[in-house]
């Protein structure tokens, strides 16, 4: 049988992977990595940075692209038999991993290799520290059974990180509600369309809710029937959790992980899990985070309770809601947003077709950074995803340079996880066996309303916004010109400064010079008008007290979390507590929003959701530098490309924004960006 998965081709044959393929792939490749690891710890390899790439980075790297196409196929066609296959092999992969980040042989070969590095070019020195601290917090130095220890904590992790995935997915999909017209009075046409699709394809009459985004949002902003919005929240707000179906509860998987995490530290020396958290990231310590947050939010809190008795005075004056709840506040912000600006989101979505979005999106690429990027030809994994490559021109009669490419699926549909991401495929890579520079290749990943009948799909300006932030993680791992695997791109960069150039990218969608070139009426053709961008714009903080606290509450819940001793057990009180301490507007007692908190629980961010503020400090101190100079300056689009995005992780983040400011990071023109200066 052919196995898709053992190809060796430069992208991954999507469209032919199957479940089935999963093990005996893994039945070659894992022999293969040992193999290779085993080697690479004899005396015939010797301690050279070479000489150790050659031998064990290429079937580590095949490994990871093969298994990273499977982990990507189970978060956007999940399938149970697919989930099943993903399920049976992770413990394998995970327990593999664990065991070579652990390996005392290894880790003596690159001290080794360092200590024998003078030679070795910066990018090369980044990698060789990353690894040698990476080791540390893999336990390559614990022995006998805390090594064991350590070792099924790692495994058990992944597991109850897989499961409390699926219990989100599974909840949201699990969810429908049918409804007559009647009861859909205010929502837009185009949704109102697309569930009464959705019915009649399940062989029922009016019109089928979900708690996919698409659906869900549209109806909690403009449907009067305050009954429905109230029945959607309490289904969307208690998902995965102790208030719906047992079998998808993540509550214990919550308390486990949690318990899991802090004896990790414990094995690793660090006195909590927040403070492992951070070794890696340019915060120092968990009181420094929550000093940061904690001052944002005395910042914020005056214009968040301004925001507040305005929704409520709005609400009780003229919508006829003198008690307003949760379920309340979509629709009561949407109608105050329209009276008090004079439009509506539904309205500016007519503008933003996908098509004239993504043109508009390109040609700020191409004019910032110098590149083209062009349709380009690949398997994927649903008839609605494109595969694109970026170039940068040729010189005199040269032919273009591909740079990277990517693969864009736009919409939300069943299988498919919530929300919005990139992910890597490979990365930019110097091959020690050989074949010469790899490109790189990137997903990005989001969760649009697909297009209904013979028009465009249509994206809300948060849509715009969503998808011009992972563009900005995209283009950091595709115009990297570091050459090492590990410091290329977005890989070895502190988490923390991740989010600076996906953040940085959303400011342009606030730029007339910007919206003007990439708005297009869906019945007219006709380009956004100035005085409509105006009131928008003059709307763009709208409710930024409101929006920043609750931000910063899911930080501080995140970080409390992993910091006290007794948060595993008390999950809830520590979301009660953030919430007394902060919030203005706390949420009904049943909201269990933790409970889908999949970034801190199911990704990378656990102890690590602050990072979305702290990298705000940085992408709008960037931004004000196109804002001095001229956003469509391409001198200081160049000094942006070459200093953070080429630079990827080979150098402290804080060297690279310095490289582009001239100085460090100031908080004013956040403060400033969110009408809070």
């Amino acid at each position: 049988m052919h196995n898709p998965l053992l190809s060796t081709a430069p992208l991954p044959a999507f469209a032919a992977i199957r479940p089935e393929h999963l093990t005996p792939a893994l039945d070659v490749l894992l022999p293969e990595a040992d193999a290779a690891l085993e080697r690479a710890v004899g005396s015939d390899v010797p301690a050279d940075y070479d000489a150790l790439s050659a031998v064990l980075d290429v079937p580590l790297e095949r490994l990871s692209r093969a298994w990273s196409a499977v982990n990507h196929l189970n978060a956007v066609a999940n399938t149970p038999e697919l989930r099943e296959a993903y399920n049976a092999n992770l413990a394998r992969v995970t327990e593999f991993h664990t065991r070579l980040g652990a390996d005392e042989r290894l880790y003596a070969k690159y001290k080794a290799v360092a200590a024998s590095g003078a030679h070795l070019n910066p990018a090369r020195r980044q990698a060789l520290a990353h690894a040698i601290r990476d080791f540390v917090l893999s336990g390559a130095e614990l022995q006998g059974d805390a090594r064991t220890r350590f070792a099924a904590i790692q495994e058990r992790g992944a597991e109850l990180g897989q499961q409390f995935s699926e219990h989100v997915l599974d909840a949201t999909d699990g969810y429908t509600l049918t409804v007559p017209t009647e009861r859909l009075a205010g929502v837009p046409a185009d949704v109102l369309q697309q569930t009464a699709d959705a019915a009649k394809a399940a062989g029922e009459t009016g019109h089928k809710l979900s708690l996919h985004m698409p659906v869900y949002l549209p109806v909690m902003q403009y449907a009067t029937d305050r009954a429905l919005r109230e029945q959607l929240y309490r289904a969307y707000g208690t998902r995965a959790s102790d208030l719906g179906p047992a079998d998808r509860d993540n509550s214990a998987l919550m308390t486990e992980l949690l318990q899991l995490r802090q004896e990790e530290a414990a094995l690793l020396g660090q006195p909590s899990y927040a403070h492992l958290s951070l070794v890696p990231k340019m915060a120092e310590s968990p009181e420094q985070v929550m000093g940061f947050l904690r001052d944002l939010a005395q910042r914020a809190r005056p214009h968040a309770e301004r925001d507040l008795a305005e929704l409520r005075a709005f609400a009780a004056e003229r919508l006829g809601l003198p008690d307003l709840q949760a379920w309340d506040q979509a629709y009561a912000s949407e109608k105050l947003k329209e009276a008090r600006y004079a439009f509506s989101e539904q309205e500016i979505k007519q503008y933003f077709t996908e098509p004239k979005v993504l043109e508009g999106l390109f040609h700020i690429i191409e004019t910032l950074f110098d590149v083209r990027i062009r349709p380009d030809v690949a398997e994927v994994w649903h008839p609605s995803v494109r595969f694109y490559r970026i170039e940068r021109p040729g010189t005199g009669d040269g032919a273009p340079q591909l740079v990277g490419q990517f693969y864009l699926d736009p919409y939300a549909r069943p299988g498919k996880r919530p929300g919005a991401w990139m992910d890597v495929v490979r990365g930019r890579w110097q091959r020690p066996d050989g074949q010469g520079l790899q490109t790189p290749v990137a997903q990005l990943v989001c969760n649009f309303a697909a297009p209904v009948g013979d028009k465009p799909a249509l994206l809300t300006h948060d849509d715009v916004i969503t998808l011009f932030h992972e563009f900005g993680h995209g283009l950091h791992h595709m115009l990297t010109q570091v050459d090492e695997l590990a410091v290329a791109g977005i890989s070895g960069v502190e988490w923390d400064a991740v989010e600076l150039p996906s953040q940085f990218m959303e400011n342009f969608c606030w730029e007339w010079a910007v919206l003007s070139r990439m708005t297009a009426h869906v019945d007219t053709g006709a380009t956004l008008p100035r005085a409509l961008f105006d009131r928008m714009l003059a709307a763009k903080n709208f409710q930024s007290g409101l929006m920043t606290l609750r931000q910063i509450e899911f930080a501080l819940v995140d970080m409390r979390l992993h910091h006290e001793a007794d948060a595993p057990g008390q999950v809830q009180a520590v979301v009660d507590g953030v919430r007394a301490e902060v919030a203005v507007n706390p949420p009904p007692p049943f909201n269990r929003f933790q409970h889908t908190f999949s970034h801190i629980f199911a990704g990378g961010y656990s102890a690590g959701y602050y990072s979305y503020k702290w990298a705000e400090v940085l992408s709008a101190d960037a931004f004000a530098a196109f804002e001095e100079q001229g956003v469509f300056n391409p001198e200081v689009g160049q000094r942006f490309r070459r200093e953070i995005l080429e630079a990827g992780g080979s150098r402290p983040a804080m060297d690279s924004f310095k490289a582009f400011r001239g100085r460090e990071p100031q908080i004013e023109a956040l403060l400033r960006h969110q009408g809070m200066a």
